[in-house]
């Protein structure tokens, strides 16, 4: 195996776009060039004592796919290296990612501090499922460290925010809310899926765990689910533990598609933050378009922020027309070629109405308070020529 070994001492000091083709593969005896896909539920061992001693954990090795297998082993190592971090842990998705993390490093009676700009299903899964343990949760401003800090409790035990948020593109401080969290003992939670490892790293401003749904940029191909979490090994043992006892596992198929994915992550950011900002900037000059929101424009709040801590600056806006709901399902369903479906990350541009899709489930209140309004659409740019997809926008703007 010295063709690894050689591998191996290059990628020490690999950059990013490397690390997405190489790191975290060893090949097999077959010598394949191409990731290999381990299809297999269990191991064969080559005796009982050396079964219990697999079992037990006192020898490193594949057990059950549940929680081992070499397939996922690679995405993992792969991902963790593109975010500098110690360990990822693979999921079923990106819900699971955020479920297998609270039940890893909560304990009932303990206390959430989130962003109240968060994605539909994980409000709900905040309200009605994580309440069920007996671990409550307090919403905030994502931008507002003042209140990050005014919502803390005795028994805070989690920051949780999305940064950039769905679909305002809100930025949170990750360095000033990492540095509160550590203050008073608390573990910081980021969902990057909107930038991925290839704009943003959270670990490098301090933040304690990464969180992605896969199924969107990582895949990027909308082909199937899967989500991860990273961070210490310390922390994420502890969620190996709740995929061990629990199962939201990633599949063996699902990471060999994540892999090819992350190969060309980089290449695909940078054209899907191409196209987001050219929309937004023609979008501006719309007379049918009241607010555009996307953190690459100058005018954005969170512009300056978003710049520090992103290379780039994503693939998603959102933009509020007159007229309501009414007025914005007519551009939706006057579009000819996006695609009407509430994913993201795709190669195809992707077109949807968050009050009544991705937060249909979340209360008018809170939609509100999040400046998610029945005129507010949310596109989600792919990788085709910027002037079709502005063709197709027009075509459904001059529809009202």
């Amino acid at each position: 195996m010295a063709d690894n070994k050689r591998y191996d001492s290059q990628l020490d000091e690999a950059n990013f776009d490397t690390l997405a083709v190489r790191a975290g593969y060893q090949r097999s005896p077959e010598h394949e060039h191409s990731e290999a896909l381990f299809l297999t539920s269990s191991y064969v061992f080559g005796n009982a004592q050396e079964a219990a001693a697999f079992f037990a954990g006192d020898e490193d090795g594949n057990v059950y796919s549940r929680y081992t297998n070499p397939t996922v082993k690679t995405f993992e190592q792969r991902l963790a290296a593109l975010e500098n971090a110690e360990q990822c842990v693979a999921t079923a998705s990106g819900m699971s990612a955020i479920f297998s993390t609270i039940l890893a490093l909560l304990n009932p009676g303990d206390h959430i501090v989130s962003s109240r700009s968060i994605f539909g299903s994980t409000n709900v899964q905040f309200e009605k499922f994580v309440s069920k343990l007996n671990v409550t949760v307090s919403f905030v401003e994502l931008t507002d460290v003042d209140a990050w800090e005014a919502a803390i409790q005795d028994n805070t035990k989690m920051f949780y925010l999305e940064s950039p948020s769905n679909p305002m593109n809100e930025v949170g401080d990750l360095e000033a809310l990492a540095k509160l969290a550590k203050a008073n003992n608390i573990i910081s939670v980021v969902d990057n899926c909107f930038c991925t490892p290839a704009l943003q790293k959270p670990l490098s401003f301090g933040i304690d765990v990464v969180i992605h749904s896969a199924t969107k940029y990582i895949d990027g191909q909308g082909r199937c689910l899967g989500g991860a979490v990273l961070g210490s090994s310390e922390l994420m043992e502890q969620v190996v533990g709740v995929l061990r006892s629990v199962g939201p596992t990633m599949s063996p198929f699902n990471a060999w598609v994540m892999i090819k994915g992350l190969e060309t992550l980089s290449l695909r950011m940078k054209a899907h933050s191409e196209n987001a900002m050219a929309l937004a900037t023609w979008l501006k000059d719309q007379p049918q378009v009241k607010a555009v929101h996307y953190a690459g424009l100058p005018e954005h709040p969170c512009h300056d922020l978003a710049k520090k801590q992103q290379s780039n600056f994503g693939g998603v806006l959102a933009f509020e027309v007159e007229g309501g709901q009414e007025a914005a399902w007519t551009v939706i369903d006057s579009t000819r070629m996006l695609s009407i479906t509430a994913n993201l990350g795709d190669a195809k541009t992707t077109i949807t109405h968050p009050a009544t899709t991705t937060h249909c489930r979340v209360s008018a209140d809170a939609r509100n308070a999040a400046g998610i309004t029945d005129g507010l659409i949310r596109i989600a740019c792919g990788i085709e020529d910027i002037e079709d997809i502005q063709r197709d926008l027009a075509f459904g703007l001059s529809r009202i």
